[in-house]
C-alpha cells in the first residue's frame, strides 16, 4: 500500500534551511557573547522568525511561477546580505549600517584586504540557496504551492505571533533595547540581522530629517553642558608652544600593547620606546581611541572637532558638507598654514569634501607622490618613502604651519616585503596578528627616519611633534592569538577595553619636563590640548574634550558604543569593573540597572547625554546657527 505523504510548503522548507544556516553563522562565525540560557534561546529562535516572516509572503502570489521565483531570489538575496555582513564582521567585528552602503567608493581601494577575509568553506553557505532553486525548478510538483484562504491567513498570523514573541523575549532580556541601541551586537543577538537592518533603515530615515527641523534652539542647552566640562584654570604648559609649527603623525592601527614590548626576543618599537622616557616628550599611557565604523576618518574627526563620531557609518561621508569649527580652521584664523599629507586618493573617506569643511588649506594626496611597484604595498606608498617625499613639501610651507601626516603601511592585512622586515612575524593561529608586528616595527623605523629628516631640514627645533595611534589594528576576531601573546587564558571584556589604548606622544623639543602621564584620556581631548599649548583661547568654542595638561578634568572617556573608562571604573558589556583590579564591582549589577549600588550609573548617564548632544550637533548641522567669530 502506497502512503501518500502530505506535501510540505516550500516556504516552510526554505525557512528551516535558511534558519539553520543563519543560526550557524550567528553561533559559530560571529563572535557574539552569550551570557545565559535566555540569550542562547533568543539567538536560536530569531533566525527562524526572520526567515518565516519573509518566506511566508510567497503564499500571497497566485501564480506558481511567481511563488517559486520569489522564494529563489529571496533566498539568494538574504544569503548575500548575510555573507556581506560576515566578511565585514571578520575585519571590523561589527555589522554593516545603511550609511556604510554609501561608502562604496572606498571598496575599490580595499583590494587584497577583502580577499584575505574570504574563506574556501564559505561556498557551503550558499548550499540552501542551491537546494531551494532545485526544488522550485525541478520538484515544484512535490511541494505545496496552492494555499486556501485559511492557509494564507495562518501564515500571516503566525508571522506576527513569532515576531511579537521574539521582541517580547528580547525586551525581557535587554530592557530598552531600541532606545539604548548603541551596540549593534545586542540588536543582532536579540532581534536578528534582518530585523536589525530594518531598524537601521528606520533610524537612518529619522536622522536624515533632523537637519530639516533643526533651528538652533538646541544649542544653549548643549553650550551650558560643555561649559561645565571645561576648566578655566590654565595648565603649566599653556602657551609653551606658541607660534611653533605643529606636525601631527596619525600612526595607522598602532595600539599601546606593543610599546615597550618584545616579539621573538626583539623590541617591537625601539624608537617610540625611546620617546617614552625622553625629557622632551609627554607620553600618555592610558590614552584611548574613540572611533567607530569610520576608523581612520573617525579619528580625524575626533581630533579636529572634539565631537564624537557617529554610531553608524562615517561622519566624513554622511555629513561632509556640515559647518564645523575645527582645529585646522581655528589655526588658519590664527595665521597658521594648514595641510594634510596622505598618499591616498582624495575621494577616499570623502576627504576632498570634508577637508574643505574643516578648514585645511591644502591636501597633499596621492597625486603629490611618486608611487611605483617597488615603493608601495597593500594600500599604497610605504611609510618610509612617504615621509621622504613629504619633506620637500614641508620645507616650502609658510611658517607657522599645522600639518597632519597619515601613514599607510601598518594597515590590515599587514603585508610587508621581506626586505623591509627588521623582525620576524609572531607564531600563532592568526596571520593577522603574526604579520602585525613587522609592519609596526617598519612604521616605528619610518617615524625615527622622519625625525632625522626634520632635523636635517631645520624644522625640528621650531616644531611640536604629535604621534597618535588612530584606532585598533587587531580586532576581537583574533582574541585567541592575542591571549597567547599576552600570556592570558582569555581576553575578557575588561581586557578588550584595555586593548583600545593607543599611543599618544607630545614631543616638544627643548622643553625638558617630559614625563609619562597616567590620566585617563582620549582623542576627544586633542583639540583643546593643542590649542592651549599654542596659547589660543577656547572660551566660546563648543567641544566635549578637556586639556590633557589641566588638573581639573572630567575624569572619564566615553566610547562611541556607550562604554566608558573613568579614573576608578570601566563599564563595558553591561558590567561595571573596578579599573584597578579588573574585577566586576558587583556580579549582579549591570549598567542598565538603576540601583544605587552601581557606581557606574552616574557616569553612564553623562556619557549617554554627551553622545546625544554630539549627535544633535552633527545631525542637525547646528554650527550653521553659530557665529563663532562674533562670540570671540
Amino acid at each position: 500500500m502506497n502512503v501518500k505523504w502530505p506535501k510540505i510548503p516550500l516556504y516552510i522548507i526554505a525557512t528551516l534551511l535558511f534558519g539553520v544556516k543563519t543560526y550557524i553563522i550567528y553561533r559559530f562565525m560571529f563572535s557574539i557573547e552569550l551570557d545565559n540560557s535566555m540569550q542562547e534561546l533568543i539567538l536560536f529562535v530569531n533566525p527562524f522568525v526572520s526567515a518565516f516572516l519573509i518566506f511566508a509572503l510567497s503564499v500571497w502570489f497566485k501564480k506558481q511561477s511567481r511563488q517559486m521565483k520569489f522564494l529563489r531570489y529571496t533566498a539568494l538575496i538574504g544569503t548575500v546580505i548575510l555573507y556581506f555582513n560576515l566578511v565585514f564582521y571578520r575585519s571590523f567585528t561589527d555589522f554593516i549600517t545603511i550609511p556604510q552602503l554609501f561608502q562604496a567608493s572606498n571598496m575599490g581601494d580595499l583590494g587584497s584586504s577583502i580577499l584575505t577575509l574570504i574563506e574556501v568553506y564559505d561556498i557551503f553557505l550558499f548550499a540552501d540557496v542551491a537546494i531551494i532553486w532545485y526544488l522550485s525548478r525541478k520538484k515544484s510538483d512535490s511541494v505545496a504551492v496552492k494555499y486556501p484562504r485559511s492557509g494564507k491567513a495562518f501564515a500571516l498570523a503566525m508571522s506576527f505571533v513569532l515576531l511579537a514573541g521574539n521582541f517580547f523575549l528580547a525586551e525581557m532580556e535587554r530592557p530598552q533595547l531600541f532606545t539604548r541601541a548603541f551596540d549593534r551586537e545586542y540588536l543582532v543577538k536579540n532581534i536578528g540581522l534582518f530585523n536589525y537592518h530594518v531598524y537601521d533603515l528606520a533610524v537612518h530615515s529619522k536622522v536624515k530629517t533632523q537637519r530639516v527641523f533643526a533651528d538652533g534652539t538646541e544649542l544653549p542647552e548643549i553650550k551650558d553642558y560643555v561649559d561645565q566640562l571645561r576648566s578655566d584654570e590654565k595648565s603649566d604648559l599653556s602657551g609653551v608652544a606658541k607660534d611653533k609649527n605643529v606636525i601631527f603623525i596619525s600612526a595607522e592601527s598602532l595600539q599601546s600593547f606593543v610599546i615597550n614590548e618584545d616579539v621573538n626576543g626583539q623590541e617591537i618599537t625601539p624608537f617610540l620606546n625611546s620617546l617614552v622616557g625622553d625629557k622632551d616628550t609627554y607620553y600618555f599611557e592610558n590614552f584611548y581611541h574613540q572611533t567607530m565604523q569610520g576608523k581612520t576618518s573617525d579619528s580625524e574627526f575626533l581630533t579636529a572637532n572634539s565631537l564624537y563620531p557617529l554610531s553608524r557609518g562615517a561622519v566624513f561621508f554622511t555629513h561632509g558638507q556640515n559647518e564645523y569649527h575645527a582645529l585646522p580652521e581655528l589655526l588658519s584664523d590664527e595665521g597658521y598654514y594648514t595641510a594634510s599629507f596622505h598618499a591616498n586618493n582624495k575621494s577616499f573617506w570623502n576627504r576632498d569634501q570634508m577637508y574643505d569643511s574643516i578648514g585645511f588649506d591644502h591636501f597633499y594626496g596621492d597625486e603629490a607622490y611618486e608611487t611605483t611597484a617597488d615603493n608601495s604595498i597593500g594600500w599604497g606608498l610605504k611609510d618610509k618613502p612617504f615621509f621622504e617625499q613629504s619633506i620637500k613639501y614641508l620645507q616650502t610651507l609658510e611658517q607657522p604651519f599645522y600639518t597632519k601626516f597619515i601613514t599607510l603601511t601598518n594597515h590590515f592585512p599587514f603585508d610587508l616585503d621581506e626586505e623591509d622586515r627588521s623582525i620576524e612575524p609572531y607564531d600563532s593561529n592568526s596571520n593577522t596578528l603574526n604579520n602585525y608586528f613587522p609592519t609596526v616595527r617598519y612604521m616605528d623605523e619610518s617615524i625615527e627616519q622622519f625625525f632625522d629628516q626634520l632635523k636635517d631640514a631645520g624644522l625640528y627645533e621650531d616644531s611640536v611633534i604629535i604621534i597618535m595611534g588612530d584606532h585598533y589594528g587587531i580586532s576581537e576576531t583574533h582574541n585567541k592569538a592575542m591571549s597567547q601573546y599576552l600570556g592570558k587564558e582569555e581576553i575578557t571584556p575588561f581586557d578588550h577595553i584595555q586593548l583600545q589604548r593607543v599611543p599618544f606622544f607630545v614631543h616638544i623639543p627643548g622643553d625638558g619636563n617630559g614625563k609619562v602621564m597616567s590620566e585617563v584620556s582620549g582623542q576627544i581631548d586633542i583639540k583643546p590640548t593643542l590649542l592651549h599649548l599654542l596659547g589660543i583661547t577656547t572660551e566660546n568654542d563648543i567641544y566635549f574634550g578637556n586639556d590633557l595638561f589641566s588638573n581639573n578634568r572630567k575624569g572619564y572617556i566615553a566610547q562611541r558604543n556607550g562604554d566608558f573608562i573613568s579614573d576608578d571604573y570601566i563599564s563595558t558589556g553591561d558590567i561595571c569593573y573596578d579599573r584597578a583590579t579588573g574585577e566586576p564591582v558587583d556580579d549582579n549589577t549591570s549598567v542598565v540597572a538603576t540601583t544605587s549600588n552601581n557606581p557606574c550609573k552616574p557616569i553612564e548617564d553623562k556619557v549617554a547625554k554627551e553622545l546625544d548632544y554630539s549627535d544633535d550637533i552633527i545631525y542637525g548641522d547646528l554650527f550653521r546657527f553659530v557665529d563663532f567669530a562674533e562670540n570671540e
